[in-house]
């Protein structure tokens, strides 16, 4: 009969290798930010170039799947929950954008 450490072993290697173990971990520790998040204490209101900043940060992270990390950042810089407009970037930054499926 496997020991529970050898169980815990092959638990860890088959989630590991359907690349579910650091998807899992990324999610307890955005729910654990969230949980001890104190929203009663006021956050310094965002500055513009923050904002702009910061909503890079996100589309960085969110084009490459890294959607637990985008939560955290949203909820510990008061970014808006909703992304900012892809043309409102554009103008801010005087960027341009060679195609549609492009990211910034």
């Amino acid at each position: 009969m496997a020991t529970v450490t050898e169980l815990k072993a092959v638990l860890k290697d088959t989630l590991e290798k359907r690349g579910v173990l650091g998807h899992l971990k990324a999610r307890i520790r955005a729910e654990v930010f969230k949980a001890l998040d104190d929203e009663s204490e006021p956050r310094p209101p965002l500055s513009h170039e923050n904002l702009l900043i910061n909503e890079l940060i996100r589309e960085y992270l969110e084009f490459n799947k890294y959607k637990y990390t985008a939560s955290v950042l949203i909820s510990e810089s008061g970014q808006p929950v909703v992304p900012l407009d892809r043309q409102f970037l554009i103008r801010e930054l005087n960027a341009f954008e060679e195609s549609k499926d492009n990211t910034i």
